[in-house]
């Protein structure tokens, strides 16, 4: 597999390279040069998950992994389901929270785990990543216990759910997490900050595990794969994917399998009130504002990282960037769309609700919609049994963390300090 830089193509790397560097120079997002092709997918789309997983993967990957490793990786990573319940007469939810961190993110994270311990030959490395919300629990679980390989996890203080919060800031041994006085893109500027940093790269190992590192979207590539398989044959030439949109990889991941041939008709990105992607889709002019807190946190994004990779693969697939449905929807809009899919007899969460209500809006006659439903509803427990009344139960793992404390230090939307911890925990 060999991918290059976006913003310098002359930059072109292995996988193995793209997956342990995270960003090339310029703070450059890696590409796949180019994306497989498959003869037969309805063959493809009849097989199990991990079996098609390690086909889909394996022909990404290429020759730097045999087969037999590729299948380790998966079935080491994709060990639950991705099950698709229907909701409404031509609408289904994906349920993408059934891993051990009860969010989609679980599927890159653990594959990415994998994926980097297979390809670092033991060296010494600090991941270093920023989340606004699902991320850190993904990522923190996926490498806990990993031998020569340091976590370091920020996050806005204050601006994730307390669930969200116990799920990765209790574990502690190699597992760090920072508690940044500021919003996610703080957070996100900081993991920038340091890989342009050589001198910091070099000396701790640094990689990241933000969906900016190429093994995290391979893996979410095949949930869409699996959403398709269990929709009947005859009505998978009109599907509709609506995705919750915050950093734009979950979208990235399913635009690259609908290029891979996955039939999808036409996917709706969409936002909370951090609407810069909807509103660029309008008018043309990428003009992020300052990003405000909502009830969907993890979308809490002014400037997404992935947005480059999305029109990088526009370009190269020559399809109109205006093909490419969005939606946003504040607040009180999320809680009317929790509420109607609860008297439907479906229990949700605010980043679910919005791609529901998105796909509700925008579903045309003869289509099929999947909406992807990113998390248990349980992690946002405060805030959805305050909208629909209810005591939802915490499942098994969110209720072991939220006795535990917090093992969480605190800084400012400082690099200078950020630097000076990262290099003490190395030497430690």
């Amino acid at each position: 597999m060999k991918l290059y830089n976006i913003k310098d193509h002359s930059e072109v790397v292995s996988f193995s390279q793209a997956v342990q560097q995270g960003l090339g120079r310029g703070q450059g997002l890696f590409f796949p040069d180019a994306l497989p092709q498959f003869d037969d997918m309805d063959a493809l789309l009849a097989m199990p998950l991990v079996e098609r997983s390690t086909e889909i993967l394996s022909a990404l990957i290429g020759e730097e992994l045999p087969k037999s490793h590729v299948r380790e990786l998966v079935s080491e990573a994709f060990n639950f389901d991705a099950p698709l319940k229907q909701v409404g007469e031509h609408i289904h939810a994906l349920e993408l929270f059934h891993g051990p961190t009860l969010a989609f993110k679980d599927f890159g994270g653990r594959f990415m785990a994998q994926s980097i311990a297979a390809v670092s030959d033991g060296k010494k490395i600090t991941i270093l990543t920023a989340t606004s919300g699902d991320t850190g629990a993904a990522v923190a679980h996926a490498f806990y216990g990993i031998d020569n390989i340091d976590v370091v996890i920020l996050y806005p203080k204050g601006k994730i759910s307390p669930l969200q919060e116990k799920l990765f800031c209790t574990l502690g041994g190699n597992i760090h997490t920072v508690a940044i006085n500021g919003d996610f893109d703080d957070c996100q500027s900081l993991v920038k900050q340091a890989f342009d940093d050589n001198e910091l790269r070099q000396t701790i190992g640094l990689n990241s595990a933000n969906s900016i590192n190429i093994s995290r979207l391979m893996a979410q590539i095949c949930y869409y794969f699996e959403a398709v398989a269990q929709v009947p044959k005859h009505k998978r030439d009109q599907l509709v994917m609506a995705v919750p949109s915050g950093n734009f990889g979950n979208l990235t991941a399913g635009l690259l399998a609908k290029a891979m041939g996955l039939p999808i008709k036409r996917f709706i990105a969409g936002t909370n009130a951090n609407d810069t992607v909807p509103r660029y889709l309008q008018s043309g002019q990428w003009a992020p504002h300052q990003t405000v807190a909502t009830l969907s946190n993890a979308m809490d994004v002014s400037q997404p990282n992935n947005w480059p990779r999305i029109e990088e693969l526009f370009r190269r697939q020559q399809w109109p960037l205006a093909e490419l449905a969005s939606g946003w929807a504040d607040d009180e809009e999320t809680a009317e769309s929790l509420r109607a899919l609860a008297q439907a007899g479906y229990l949700c969460e605010p980043h679910g609700a919005i791609a529901y209500r998105l796909l509700e809006q925008q579903l045309e006659d003869g289509e099929e919609g999947i909406f992807l439903c990113t998390a248990h509803p349980a992690k946002f427990k405060e805030s959805v049994d305050a909208i629909l009344e209810k005591d939802i139960p915490l499942p098994g793992p969110l209720a072991k963390h939220a006795q535990m404390a917090l093992l969480s230090s605190e800084q400012d939307a400082d690099f200078t300090a950020l630097r000076a911890y990262l290099l003490r925990l190395a030497n430690a």
